[in-house]
């Protein structure tokens, strides 16, 4: 026994057939979704930004070290990036961009200090021996 007429899977067939040849032909459409403010943010213009890069190049430890060393207070530090002119702020923000931002590179000695442990314990799995002179 058939599940469908010879006639009723011809057209369901064709009608298979036509709705594919539909969607292919479709064109699509796609756009960049737009951007918005949301409340988390507290950058709304390129002074803010740059008075962000330059915080976090002096949260570092070894620049408020520095500044520290020269009798300068975090707090005459704030009071004096708050006072700059803009062109002024920029060019401290893009010499501070190489900076690291509020790191003291611990994070890449203990990466390194996992290399070592890793390849210390595949060495001792394949029974190889560790010799330090």
């Amino acid at each position: 026994m058939r599940p469908f007429r010879r006639s009723l899977g011809f057209w369901t067939a064709l009608l298979t057939l036509g709705w594919w040849c539909s969607l292919q032909v479709a064109p699509a459409c796609a756009g960049l979704a737009p951007s918005r403010v949301t409340g988390v943010t507290a950058i709304a213009s390129a002074r803010d930004a740059d008075v962000l890069a330059v915080q976090r190049a002096l949260e570092h430890k070894l620049v408020a070290q520095k500044l520290r060393d020269y009798g300068i207070a975090p707090a005459e530090v704030q009071a004096r990036l708050a006072s700059m002119s803009d062109p002024d702020l920029h060019l401290l923000a893009t010499y501070s961009k190489g900076l690291p931002s509020g790191s003291d590179d611990f994070g890449a000695l203990i990466g390194l200090l996992i290399v070592v442990l890793l390849v210390i314990l595949i060495l001792k799995l394949l029974n190889k021996q560790i010799v330090v002179k």
